[in-house]
């Protein structure tokens, strides 16, 4: 009898001492994104603290706890089905990638575009937070209808696409944006920086088992305030905020309508965020497999999709995504403590406001080091998996990212005036301006990225005819606008309605993707010599 009921009696010791070190790692990467996020959208494009922090930080960070719980339960159920009491929990928190591409391309520029329709900041403000409500509901129910056939989207879209366009978002967003804040304050990031690269990336322990990602933090944020009142950490130092408890519940609404229609023009960008993360999460679903947690990936893919939605109509702007590095959390000898403790430390912080005053106590130098980390990550990640022979199409795909990069640089009126970037996109002459083809170049850059990453793929494993659809693809996308958009707000259109340099490049733009896939196909139809090795 004892036997037979031996199975009932299992229970799952979901706490471990390896989950706190989890959980350092987890929640300040969590904090970083949201820091980011904070930093863009108040200290780039000006946007009223206020609303960031009580209106957004509420509903994003709600959508971590609802994730994170979530895969907590997954977990449990798991643990249950194998009798395994080392189950680790599948991590769950912001997407980087997105979160800092949404704020750079789509919050960010929405404000600044509805301020100078005459809205006042703060209803400005106001529209773009529904903006971005409604960015979230979108890609969440994209990535609940791709859920079911992102297997199929894998293997279609070469990795070299797929990877190499995310891979260009952690060069060039992700990494080189937060090298800037290191450098900024040297003594206090590059330190920090150190402490990562000495345990993150070498694999040595620090006395006492400290955890890397906490011992790098508080270095960083010790330097800070002692080196900052006496002039010497760079920089302009600010005194430790004071400590604030506020109550901004994420009441589910319908708000998000309200930004439905303006969100639309977005999908350019807004689908391939969606589609990222849903590879992404197939692939971290594979890598937990490997290491002994067989999770569903159908159901890792819906859990966070839902959370997605959740986030955006309790007014959250970030998406949430599991994170790449499952088997290091199940090295460090985590279960499931870590994410239900992070999921409720960023959730109820969201709601109280701490996360806001921990944001503003830890600064970005301390910070930075982590999106670094995340950041070669995610491009080592990519020629580790992408196959050799296609590293080169991988490599393809970082370029328009990079010309995106550029043109939110030079739009900034600080760095370029706004007459003067104006009067680059239209300079007289035979050629097209070199000002328009790089903001051309980058708008839809995820897409386009995907696309010709795609393409050559398909070119190197002589699929000739797929790497012609992809050609075909992007002239029909480019003549609408979806990518290589020749108006600088990014923004799709008929291309009868265009005039001027916009209307030639967009027509040169399309003839030349046309003319490339007319003449593969001639060469493709044409005899080869064969090389003597070919026998």
């Amino acid at each position: 009898m004892a036997a037979m009921s031996e199975p009932s009696s299992f229970r799952y010791r979901w706490f471990a001492l390896g989950d706190l070190n989890g959980f350092w790692a987890l929640a300040f990467d969590n904090l970083a994104v949201l820091s980011y996020l904070a930093g863009i959208l108040i200290g780039v494009f000006g946007f009223p603290a206020d609303v960031v922090f009580s209106r957004m930080f509420p509903g994003t960070a709600f959508g971590v706890l609802f994730g994170d719980l979530v895969y907590t339960g997954m977990a449990f159920r798991l643990a249950k089905r194998t009798r395994a009491q080392t189950i680790t929990a599948m991590p769950l928190g912001l997407d980087t990638p997105s979160t800092i591409g949404i704020a750079l391309l789509i919050l960010g520029p929405a404000f600044l575009r509805l301020k100078a329709e005459g809205l006042s900041e703060h209803d400005a403000a106001m529209m773009t937070w529904y903006i971005g409500m409604a960015t979230m509901v979108i890609i969440g129910v994209v990535k609940i209808g791709l859920s079911f056939i992102g297997n199929w989207v894998q293997k279609i879209v070469p990795q070299a696409g797929l990877l190499g366009s995310l891979a260009g978002i952690g060069l060039a967003f992700i990494g080189f944006l937060s090298f800037v804040d290191i450098l900024r304050m040297p003594v206090v990031g590059l330190l920090a920086l150190g402490v990562i690269f000495y345990t993150l990336v070498a694999g040595i322990g620090l006395p006492g088992r400290l955890p890397g990602v906490l011992a790098a933090v508080l270095i960083g944020t010790g330097l800070y305030y002692t080196l900052g009142p006496l002039g010497w950490a760079g920089g302009t130092y600010a005194s430790p905020p004071s400590f604030l408890v506020q109550f901004d519940l994420p009441v589910p609404s319908l708000d998000f309508m309200d930004g439905l229609r303006p969100a639309l023009a977005y999908l350019p960008l807004s689908i391939p965020f969606a589609l990222l993360t849903v590879v992404g999460g197939i692939n971290v679903t594979e890598s937990a497999r490997a290491a002994g947690d067989a999770y569903d990936a159908r159901q890792i893919l819906l859990a966070e999709a839902i959370a997605t939605v959740v986030a955006g109509i309790c007014g959250g702007v970030a998406q949430s995504t599991p994170y790449i590095g499952h088997p290091a959390y199940k090295r460090m000898g985590c279960r499931a403590g870590y994410t239900v403790i992070t999921g409720v430390l960023i959730g109820l912080g969201g709601v109280l406001g701490y996360v806001s005053f921990l944001i503003g106590l830890i600064p970005r130098a301390a910070l930075a080091p982590i999106l670094v980390f995340v950041a070669m990550d995610i491009v080592a990640q990519t020629f580790r998996i992408t196959p050799s022979r296609h590293l080169g199409a991988a490599a393809l795909a970082f370029f328009p990212t990079v010309a995106r990069l550029v043109t939110i640089k030079l739009d900034n009126p600080a760095v370029v005036p706004a007459e003067t970037f104006q009067k680059l996109l239209a300079l007289p002459g035979n050629e097209m301006p070199e000002l328009l083809v790089t903001v051309a170049l980058g708008n839809g850059f995820l897409l386009t990225g995907m696309l010709w990453g795609g393409f050559l793929a398909e070119l190197i494993d002589r699929r000739i005819n797929r790497s012609i659809v992809y050609l075909l693809v992007l002239a029909v996308l480019t003549s609408f606008g979806v990518v290589h958009s020749a108006l600088e707000d990014g923004s799709m259109y008929l291309p009868w309605t265009l005039t001027g340099p916009a209307r030639d490049l967009c027509l040169q733009f399309s003839a030349a993707y046309l003319g490339l896939a007319a003449l593969l196909f001639l060469l493709a139809e044409a005899p080869v010599a064969r090389a003597p090795d070919d026998d």
